[in-house]
């Protein structure tokens, strides 16, 4: 497992590059998940564009004003934030045994962030001034949608992010009570769909403005996400940050991080030999859920089951010989690795989503397939997963099992009635 960059690269290249603590693995691969996504995005508008299914709006700018004082103000503070947290940590002592939780924390250095907004701020005054005319002017510019995936793409990450803790807390409610303040902030603990629906809305409201139409804009979106989710989980499972799935019986943990084959005997010893880890999860022995599975065609072990050693979340025990603080835990008994299934599996419905794309000319078909698919796709790894059920339920469903069920009856009732929505026009044209 690759907590950080810092590992990676070290396990790699054989470099310490100490700076690259400050970039977990997760957040890395999250990243590149926007920038994949946003890049799919802005193919898919520039093709509806073209094919004259979305238009331009028209904005007034002013153009060769100086830079006013909110400009100055704006740039000042994000780079006073980016001077006090980012440069600081390579001049402040013991940041790097423990970045997540300086970043976290109130702890920086007052001068540099003083500095580092100075030169923000100037560098915004230079580049007005270079544009500055003696008598500035209002000029109307065409925005095209897909020149506003930029903005979308913030959006989608603000509310997505605060939708993921948000659905997260409501999930694990318990954990919420005992430490809301480490819950609401720590970059651990996100769920998914609680990130699509928040962000979905806000994407929603934000093309309403600016007269996108969100019926093409869905379709333009839905390859992008299950692209951007297959990527994301990539970084689920390098990292090791607890999205993984339920135990496999058939393998064990040696105490130096080797997966060993284990009989029932063997499973049943590990897990009494670790029932102080098991109970705090599971309360008892008996509700720890497992399954023994065999590796089938010679492919290899971790495929079928995977211990996370070295985990993000520093889940399980410690492992015999390693060295440090942070980031030397393995899982007793390995897991099913699904964060890995998941990728594999969304990388192929976005294959055939984006092949379709061409193909299904109707507007709202696409939207409905990803909607269908990814219910399906989730539905099906959710039984496999370690979730929070809800006990009072009939069939004591997850979460992600009761929306993903719903994405699924929206996405066969989108599908269906546009489908038949284009049929009745098309009989209909030959009479009108």
């Amino acid at each position: 497992m690759y907590p950080n960059l810092f590992y990676a690269v070290k396990d790699f290249f054989g470099v310490e590059l100490n700076f690259l603590k400050l970039v977990n693995t997760f957040g890395f691969f999250v990243a590149i998940c926007f920038l994949v996504s946003a890049w799919v995005v802005s193919i898919e508008l520039r093709r509806k564009q073209q094919q004259g299914l979305l238009s331009y709006t028209e904005e007034k700018i002013m153009v060769g004003a100086p830079a006013s004082i909110s400009d100055l103000l704006i740039n000042f503070m994000v780079g006073f934030i980016f001077g006090y947290k980012i440069i600081s940590a390579f001049v402040m002592r013991d940041v790097f045994n423990d970045p997540q939780s300086f970043i976290l924390s109130i702890n920086g250095n007052l001068p540099i962030g003083f500095v580092t907004g100075l030169v923000f701020s100037g560098l915004k005054w230079w580049e007005k001034n270079k544009e500055k005319l003696t008598n500035p002017e209002q000029r109307v510019i065409r925005i095209w949608p897909h020149d506003r995936v930029g903005d979308m793409v913030i959006y989608a990450a603000i509310f997505g992010f605060t939708g993921a803790k948000i659905f997260h807390n409501f999930e694990n409610w318990n954990e919420f009570i005992k430490d809301p303040i480490e819950a609401l902030i720590s970059f651990s603990g996100l769920t998914f769909y609680g990130g699509l629906i928040c962000a979905g809305l806000a994407i929603a409201f934000y093309a309403r403005r600016n007269s996108i139409k969100i019926i093409h804009l869905a379709d333009a979106f839905s390859p992008a996400l299950m692209i951007g989710y297959a990527i994301g989980r990539i970084g689920c499972q390098v990292s090791g940050d607890g999205d993984w799935g339920v135990l496999n019986s058939n393998f064990i943990s040696s105490p130096t991080g080797q997966m060993v084959t284990a009989s029932g005997s063997d499973y049943s010893k590990a897990l009494g030999h670790n029932m102080d880890f098991y109970t705090s999860q599971f309360q008892t022995l008996e509700n720890v859920r497992h399954i023994s599975f065999e590796p089938f065609w010679h492919l290899p072990n971790w495929i079928f089951a995977y211990n996370y050693p070295h985990n993000v979340i520093s889940e399980g025990k410690r492992i015999l010989g390693c060295e440090g603080i942070q980031y030397c835990n393995q899982l007793p008994i390995p897991v099913f690795p699904t964060a890995l299934y998941e990728t594999v599996a969304c990388t192929l419905l976005f294959i055939i989503l984006f092949s379709l794309r061409k193909r299904l000319k109707v507007a709202g078909q696409i939207t409905g397939l990803y909607l269908i698919f990814n219910g399906i796709e989730r539905f099906t790894i959710e039984k496999i997963r370690v979730n929070t059920k809800y006990e009072s339920l009939p069939f004591q469903p997850t979460q992600a099992e009761l929306i993903s069920l719903t994405l699924v009856i929206v996405g066969l009732f989108l599908l269906i009635k546009v489908t038949m929505g284009k049929k009745a026009n098309d009989t209909l044209a030959p009479v009108l």
